[in-house]
């Protein structure tokens, strides 16, 4: 399967949500992403500041490409997402264009769920 690094935000309890940086996998034709044992479909436009569902459960999610300046949030906000580890290096380094930050590089997030 197709894969790549997304920004990834829970919309269940408002705006601005917990949110991660993880390796995100697509079905064979795109329509459902896959990220931490969850699927998601796209909102097509109905989402109110969301545009992916989760299947399961019918929460909203703000799901998207992480831009080179960090700002990833739909809305500005100084609430950091969380980094996989096993994405880490790569984010920084090829998306970021910057070295892995000193803090990270020694403690790497382990992978969880978005809340």
């Amino acid at each position: 399967m197709k894969s790549r690094i997304m920004y990834i935000e829970s919309k269940a309890a408002g705006l601005v949500g917990a949110a991660r940086i993880g390796r995100v996998t697509f079905s064979k034709t795109g329509a459902t992403l896959y990220y931490a044992g969850k699927s998601f479909q796209s909102l097509k436009g109905l989402g109110f500041k969301s545009n992916y569902f989760d299947l399961e459960t019918g929460e909203e999610y703000w799901i998207s490409g992480p831009k080179k300046n960090g700002q990833d949030a739909l809305y500005a906000t100084n609430v950091k997402p969380d980094i996989d580890s096993d994405v880490c290096v790569e984010y920084w380094t090829r998306i970021r264009g910057q070295p892995v930050p000193r803090e990270l590089s020694r403690n790497q997030t382990d992978r969880e769920e978005p809340r």
